[in-house]
């Protein structure tokens, strides 16, 4: 009986990232050389990998990556800033490594979206430009370092991508935390806290969240909508409207302040 094999499809590489070779730019941005083979493994999303029989994904390596960042970073803030609690640097380590910081940096300092390998439907949705995938694949290249030259020079690699958005982080202020930061507003000016009614518009593959933050100015009166704003998750929706109500009430504070002087 004749054997049947499983015919998988070619493998095709990105330009730039041909087997046996690293290209220069991602490496000199990094700032640590990776091994070829390790490389296509750290950049390979799940759905390459089941279009291509045995191409290992990046999802381990980002495991990995995601402890180490997280180690580096919270050891940065514990030992530049010995003045900071518990609660406040937990809140700036989020921040640092979110989704949102971290794709910026897969975009502004590493170009990452040219280099990863996606499945034909995943590439034609978008994918190499999407948040959650461009996080990951920051967090697997640390992995990658990680696993090829161990901590110190993983530790270099974070700081030399992060150490800007750290020090960014750490001069928030309320940008920090929107959310948080709306309803400390709200306290002081006596007002109950506000809350956010959410709508959803457009096709289930590219979904728009919209969020009213909704409040009530003045004791007695009926709650009403004091900013909006849309976004590509509910949480993103809710942080810019959060930040459009701060100021809102900000300059209601300040008017308040100067009618009571004058």
């Amino acid at each position: 009986m004749a054997n049947k094999h499983h015919k998988s499809n070619p493998v095709v590489l990105p330009e730039g990232l041909e087997p046996g070779t690293a290209p220069a730019d991602l490496i000199e941005a990094l700032g640590a050389p990776i091994s070829p083979d390790l490389l296509i493994h750290s950049l390979t999303h799940r759905s390459f990998s089941h279009e291509h029989e045995g191409m290992p994904n990046y999802e381990r390596l980002e495991f990995l990556g995601d402890a180490v960042l997280e180690l580096v970073t919270t050891e940065t803030l514990f030992t530049r800033h010995p003045d900071f609690s518990e609660g406040q640097m937990a809140k700036m380590r989020a921040k640092a490594v979110s989704e949102e910081s971290l794709s910026a940096i897969a975009r502004s300092k590493l170009n990452l979206g040219q280099y990863v390998l996606l499945g034909h439907g995943e590439a034609e949705s978008g994918g190499a430009d999407k948040d959650s995938i461009l996080c990951d694949l920051v967090e697997s290249l640390i992995g990658a370092v990680f696993v090829e030259h161990g901590i110190d020079t993983a530790r270099k690699v974070v700081h030399r991508l992060i150490d800007e958005t750290l020090a960014q982080v750490t001069q928030a202020g309320p940008a920090l935390d929107w959310k948080t930061s709306l309803t400390v507003k709200a306290h002081e000016l006596h007002m109950p806290e506000p809350r956010y009614q959410m709508e959803v518009s457009g096709p289930e593959y590219r979904l728009e969240f919209t969020a009213h933050v909704m409040a009530v100015l003045h004791k007695g009166e009926e709650e009403t909508e004091i900013a909006s704003a849309t976004g590509t998750s509910k949480r993103k929706a809710q942080l810019a409207a959060a930040e459009k109500a701060w100021h809102v009430l900000d300059s209601r504070r300040h008017t308040t302040h100067t009618k009571h002087k004058d």
